[in-house]
């Protein structure tokens, strides 16, 4: 029984402690692992695009609670999820604001129901704080076992937070910078995938804020100290580095920010 933790709470307050005791009152034998608590603050996008790194890694019928919640006390739903990934059935619990469509465009199949059961919650419920009294309960419930529809009505109408498209040209990808890790790496909407397209890897080059990085490289190591480059990332998505630097600070790279990939004659190294 695996309950994971990502939110935008921070690490000097107890939320993220008021949350454990809450699952551990519930299910007492279940393993809890803070993934992270320094997401941005209401930055939906951000915590969306970390889940898919993280949550097919863990073993099926994990329980996964992601609360980047601008909206708490609103009218905007909280969900629980059980979703298909590489064969495997996890859960998802949380807001209802779009922070889990990025990883469900990767599922193989997902139902979604609305968090209304109150017997499930932590009363009373505090209009600011549905992470430690909706959301680490329900996540604790299904943990123990709880089937998916004991918590509420089907939901057919998930929130969506698709990201940015990448537009295809010919001979060429036009993406942006979507995110910026804890190095500086900066990563962008477009995936292996999308350069299998135009052609041989080392005929391409990648152009970003002024700079030609020249055609994706395997790893760090494959360039100078101090040079900058794009790989492939962990994740499958085109990113931009500084060997033993920071990217964000040395390009001036940051959310939103063009880069393209274009298809060459020649080598671009050549």
């Amino acid at each position: 029984m695996v309950i994971t933790f990502l939110t935008d709470f921070g690490y000097a307050d107890a939320y993220v402690g008021a949350m454990k005791g809450v699952a551990l009152g519930i299910c007492p034998g279940a393993t809890l692992v803070d993934v992270t608590h320094a997401v941005p603050p209401q930055d939906v996008l951000a915590g969306a695009l970390l889940l898919p790194a993280y949550v097919p890694f863990y073993p099926p019928d994990s329980v996964h609670v992601a609360v980047v919640d601008p909206g708490v006390g609103s009218a905007r739903r909280g969900v629980a999820l059980e979703v298909w990934l590489d064969g495997a059935r996890r859960f998802l619990v949380g807001p209802d604001n779009g922070l889990f469509w990025p990883l469900l465009a990767d599922a193989e199949s997902f139902r979604a129901v609305s968090l209304t059961e109150a017997r499930y919650w932590r009363p009373p419920v505090a209009p600011t704080f549905h992470g430690r009294d909706v959301f680490a309960p329900v996540a604790a419930h299904l943990a123990a076992g709880l089937p998916l529809e004991a918590l509420g009505p089907p939901v057919n109408d998930l929130a969506r937070l698709d990201l940015p498209p990448v537009q295809r040209q010919a001979g060429a990808l036009q993406g942006e910078i979507l995110a910026v890790d804890h190095f500086g790496n900066c990563a962008s909407n477009i995936r292996a995938a999308d350069l299998a397209g135009l052609g041989e890897v080392s005929r391409l080059r990648v152009l970003v804020a002024g700079h030609d990085l020249g055609p994706p490289r395997r790893t760090f190591a494959d360039v100078a100290v101090g040079a900058a480059l794009a790989l492939i990332n962990s994740a499958g998505y085109l990113e931009v580095a500084v060997r033993d630097g920071r990217a964000d600070a040395a390009l001036g790279l940051r959310r939103g920010v063009p880069i393209r990939v274009e298809a060459c004659a020649a080598r671009p190294d050549a």
